[in-house]
């Protein structure tokens, strides 16, 4: 194989473990949406997971890349202030 066949291969794969990652990031946040929800526990504003789910869906990024980083930062921000809601007033776990 040349060398440029040997990049693309390797950014393919790159490509493709970063969506599993943002794939699997994505997993978490509706399971612990839905763990909070079953629990009675506030979930967070509802604006920040639904953005955060149509910013990995929507092909406009705000960095246009094709490996899904941003997406992924924006997944976990979502899924730090669905635990976040949890925390009391003082940042202690309630419970």
């Amino acid at each position: 194989m040349d060398t440029t066949t040997v990049l693309l291969v390797v950014a393919a794969v790159l490509a493709v473990a970063v969506l599993a990652l943002a794939v699997t990031v994505l997993v978490r946040l509706v399971r612990t949406r839905r763990e909070l929800r079953r629990a009675g526990l506030p979930t967070g504003p509802r604006w920040v997971f639904w953005g955060a789910v149509l910013y990995l869906v929507l092909p406009a990024d705000l960095v246009p890349d094709p490996v899904y980083l941003d997406d992924i930062g924006v997944l976990l921000l979502a899924l730090r202030s669905a635990r976040g809601s949890l925390r009391g007033p003082r940042g202690d776990h309630t419970g």
